[in-house]
């Protein structure tokens, strides 16, 4: 798959040099948090509504960067800095809740390493 996406980003001027494996651990991790935030938000505590926030974001983003068409270094930005926004929001929200919800720990765990994996694809273009 990241076959045909590095093919279609080659013809995106500024978005040729990005780098793959950045870019598949960041939708990795995108899915991982779309996964555990779905399951969080069942829990019906008040993170719930953050977490399918975070669930629809990280599925939007993840979707961005498998279809490359249209996509701009400053539209990249846009998308990395939103889906970094909204797994802060929903970290934050479920952090208190990690002692007494193992759902809402694992959740706080994947929304930190879908805003590492996004800003590493930050870094990367910046660089």
């Amino acid at each position: 798959m990241m076959d045909a996406v590095s093919k279609d980003m080659s013809a995106v001027p500024g978005m040729d040099a990005m780098d793959m494996a950045l870019m598949q651990a960041c939708m990795d991790a995108c899915s991982a948090c779309e996964q555990a935030c779905v399951v969080c938000s069942t829990q019906m505590m008040d993170c719930a509504p953050a977490c399918m926030n975070c669930a629809d974001m990280c599925n939007t983003m993840m979707r961005a960067m498998l279809r490359m068409q249209g996509m701009t270094p400053a539209s990249m930005m846009a998308m990395l800095d939103a889906c970094i926004a909204m797994c802060q929001t929903c970290e934050d929200m479920c952090l208190p809740h990690a002692e007494m919800s193992e759902v809402c720990r694992m959740c706080a765990q994947a929304c930190r390493a879908c805003i590492d994996a996004c800003q590493a694809v930050k870094d990367s273009m910046t660089v």
